[in-house]
Parts: C-alpha cells; structure tokens; sequence
C-alpha cells in the first residue's frame, strides 16, 4: 500500500497536512495560503475550560476549521470520518490506502514514537498525514517532521484513541472533490475578513484582541491570586501554547503576514504588503513576551521582568494588533 507521496515541512501541522494532500491531487497552495483563506489566525483565552489543571489558551481556531473553511471557500468536497471502535478505525484507513488515497488524521503527540521523547506529551490535535503501509508499518507524513517516518499499528491506534480533550476519535479525512474552476481573489478576501472581523469584532472579553488585553490583566494578578509556584506553572504553559504548540502565537503572526505579502501581490493592493510589515512586528514583539516570560519561568536572576511588566508587554501586542485587524477590516470591507 504505497503511492508516489511528495512531503514538504512545515511550521504548523493542520496548515502542512491541507498542503500536502492538496499538492497529491494536483492543487499548489503553500502554508500561508491555506492558512490565510482557511481563517486560521485567532486568540482565545478561556479561565474555565482547565487542561492538566491550567486555564486554557489558544492562538488559533478549533481544530479541523483551517481545512473545512479553506475547502468551502476554494470548492473543495472533503470526506470526514470518526469512529467508536479502533478496528473499524484501522480497517477503514487500510481500505483507503488500497485505493491510493492518503488520509489525514488526528493524533495524539504522546504515542507518536518516531517524534524525541521531550516533544511527547497529551496533546490530541496534531494533524499527520498516512500514505502508505508496508511490512506492517505505516507510512506518515508528518509535516513537522524534515522527511517521512513511519509507525506501528498499534502506536497509531494508540495516537487515534487517546483519552483527554479534545478526543480524537479515530478522526481521518481526505478530499474526494476537487473543483475544475475557483477563485482565488474571492477566497482571499472572504479569509481576510472573517479573520480580522473575529479578531476585533466579537462581542466578548475572551477572545480577538480583546481576550489578549484580558490575559494581560489576569497575568498580573497571578502570583497574588494563585501563588508564585502556580502562576510559574501557568506562565510555562502560556508560553508553550504561543511557541510550541504548532508554532504558536508568534510563528502565526508571521505565517500570516507571509499570507498578507502573497495576498497583496494577487490582489494588487499595497496596503496588504503594509499591514503583513506591521504583523511581523507584532510577531517579534510576542517572541520578546515569551523570552522574558521564559526567564521568568527559569528563575534567572539578570535580564528579568516582573508578572505585572509581562502583562503589560501582553496588553501593548493586543493594542497593535487591535489597530492591525481593525485596519485589515476596513479594507476587505471596501472589497
């Protein structure tokens, strides 16, 4: 069960995964592409939902929408399963494999054993890529990984079925429909505006710009509030949902600004090419956040910032990025 797979890196799973398969049926959209049309840039910050105890954070949206948005904005038909039963979940992949289709799926990161055992840990949303089996093993495109690898059967039943949230559920999916006619110019703008609408316009505290200037407050508050041994605790999770947590926070910022660059040159609009110079600061400046928040985390006695110094940092990014995305509004609302 093989098929002629072409693998390239990436810096984010669900971004690589819709680009490869892509690229196997014959459609060339890079990373920032699919992450730019797919509205895939966001920020959320929910103090009632705990993973492993701690509040939750995202830079981007749910898993899964990168794909399903940039498929209904291109005109791609894309199939999506998920099981009870991992049997059935390994039997339906080993059928799809027969046909020649590779398949994505979800995983959990803790049971996938080609990845250095300090990168494994429970997190159920990675997004690989199987195109393949042989002598028992399947082959993965992992788009995190230089080059392809492969895994046990029962490592990836494992990866499949893993407890905690979200589930996995032997999620797979792959496209069965791709459109002989598109346009790009049409995706580009629709992508453009949901993201900055979502980022500035949403009516709640928690989320966009918004849920970023409301982290900050309670990021100050944290050694008071909880202690200075948890709030540790919580700024290292904080830090590892912005920069490693399929690339973050600040690798977003400049995925999109990469978007923004090839967006403004389709669209022959140079205000794009502006606004992607603007996020790319914003970027650097999350990167700066996450060093002193790192050395915070790492008890270094030079070259420090206070809790309260930290959220401020924070709140200055969400200001800028409210300016941005605002911006970024009111130009694809022209359109």
């Amino acid at each position: 069960m093989t098929v002629n797979f072409n693998h390239k890196q990436s810096a984010h799973c669900e971004n690589g995964v819709v680009s490869n398969l892509l690229r196997f049926h014959g459609m060339e959209f890079d990373e920032p592409m699919v992450f730019g049309i797919g509205s895939g840039l966001f920020f959320t910050y929910l103090p009632f939902v705990r993973v492993n105890g701690i509040p939750g954070v995202a830079y981007r949206i749910w898993p899964g929408q990168i794909f399903k948005r940039f498929s209904d904005r291109i005109g791609i038909k894309i199939e999506r399963k998920k099981f009870s039963n991992p049997a059935k979940a390994m039997d339906e992949l080993d059928r799809m494999l027969d046909k020649g289709q590779p398949v994505g799926m979800l995983t959990s990161v803790f049971f996938l054993d080609y990845l250095p055992a300090a990168y494994r840990f429970h997190f159920n949303a990675h997004n690989i890529i199987v195109f393949g089996k042989e002598n028992g093993r399947y082959l993965v495109s992992d788009p995190v990984m230089e080059t392809t690898t492969e895994i046990s059967y029962e490592d990836l039943a494992r990866a499949r079925f893993a407890k905690g949230m979200p589930e996995p559920s032997g999620r797979m999916y792959y496209p069965v429909q791709i459109p002989g006619d598109y346009s790009v110019e049409k995706a580009l703008w629709t992508g453009i505006k949901q993201t900055s609408d979502h980022m500035t316009r949403i009516p709640m505290p928690l989320v966009g710009t918004k849920g970023m200037k409301y982290l900050a407050g309670r990021l100050r508050k944290w050694p008071e509030r909880i202690g200075n041994r948890k709030a540790i605790l919580w700024l290292g999770n904080l830090i590892r949902m912005q920069e490693e947590i399929g690339t973050g926070g600040a690798g977003f910022r400049f995925i999109y600004a990469a978007f923004l660059d090839q967006a403004a040159h389709k669209l022959n609009t140079d205000k794009l090419t502006d606004l992607s110079r603007q996020l790319t600061k914003s970027g650097d400046q999350l990167r700066d956040f996450a060093y002193y928040a790192g050395r915070v985390c790492k008890n270094r006695k030079s070259d420090t910032k206070t809790f309260a110094e930290l959220g401020d940092m924070l709140e200055a990014c969400s200001r800028q990025e409210h300016a941005i995305f605002q911006e970024l509004y009111e130009v694809s609302q022209s359109k």
